[in-house]
This record gives C-alpha cells, structure tokens and sequence, in this order.
C-alpha cells in the first residue's frame, strides 16, 4: 500500500506558476507516476505522466506548460505549471500505478482567477 499526499495548490492569477508536490509514504521507483485533474461537472483527466524510466507525456491542452519530474530517493513527484489559465482550474490528483496497484492522493484545488 502507497499512501500520496499532494500539496502546493491555491489560488494563482492568469498567467502564474504553481508547483504540486506529491509525497509517497514507500517507495514509488518502480510505480508509473500522473497527475490527474478534475473540473466541476468533468471527467477526471490525466494531465501529465510519467514512467520508471522518466519517459514523461502531457495532453496538447498542457504541453509545453507543465512538467512532471520526480525523486525517487525522496519519494516525491513533482507538477510544474506555467502560464496557467482559467481551465486549469480543478483538483488535482497524484496517482501511482504498477500493474494491478493503483492508489490516488486525496487531491489539492488549483484555482486560477483575477
């Protein structure tokens, strides 16, 4: 069992950074890591992806915008957002997934607003 804790939403204007954290209580090295968004009334969607190896993906609406790293040794994975907008605006979920294991944090609200 992995238990993930996100921090490091809020409140940001258009055009601003963010940076999401997502701490694993065990070691997440062998997991694939996402992040996942969910607005009021949608589905909940991956926003950005990434592998054991490293090998990272985004959806077009988020690429060249987010990034997704992680440290394995701090059991950490990581969101950068950029010249976030108003639909960024969800909850944002850290997910880990090896196989048949899948387990989700309890998620942070991003809200982007003027």
């Amino acid at each position: 069992q992995v238990q993930l804790v996100e921090s490091g939403g809020g409140l940001v204007q258009p055009g601003g950074s963010l940076r999401l954290s997502c701490a694993a209580s065990g070691s997440i090295s062998l997991y694939t890591m996402g992040w996942y968004r969910q607005a009021p009334g949608k589905q909940r969607e991956l926003v950005a992806g990434i592998t054991r190896g490293g090998t990272t993906n985004y959806p077009d609406s988020v690429k060249g915008r987010f990034t997704i790293s992680r440290d394995n040794g701090k059991k950490t994975v990581f969101l950068q957002m950029n010249s976030l907008k108003a639909e960024d605006t969800a909850i944002y979920y850290c997910n880990a997934n090896l196989g048949t294991r899948r387990y989700w944090g309890q998620g942070t609200q991003v809200t982007v607003s003027s």
